[in-house]
C-alpha cells in the first residue's frame, strides 16, 4: 500500500512548523482545510489538547527532504 507518499513536515506549506502542511500534502488536501479543521478541533477540545498534540506532531514528525533525496535518479551507472 506504499504509494510513494510520505507523512512529513512541510516546508514549503508552513505558518508555524509545517504540521499542518505537511498533513495536508499527505491526504492531498489544501493546507486551508487542514489548519481549519485543526482549530475546529482545538476549539471543541477546550483548545489544551489540540496544543499537545501539535507539539508531539512537531517532534515526532521529520522534516520534509530536500527534493534531490526524495526522488533517486535513474541514470546509474
Amino acid at each position: 500500500m506504499n504509494n510513494g507518499k510520505r507523512l512529513w513536515r512541510s516546508d514549503d506549506e508552513k505558518m508555524i512548523a509545517g504540521v499542518c502542511g505537511g498533513i495536508a500534502e499527505f491526504l492531498g488536501w489544501t493546507p486551508l482545510s487542514v489548519r481549519v479543521l485543526y482549530v475546529l478541533i482545538s476549539i471543541c477540545s477546550a483548545a489544551f489538547p489540540g496544543f499537545i498534540a501539535y507539539l508531539v506532531l512537531w517532534f515526532v514528525m521529520p522534516r520534509q527532504l530536500p527534493p534531490a533525496i526524495q526522488s533517486p535518479s535513474s541514470g546509474a551507472g
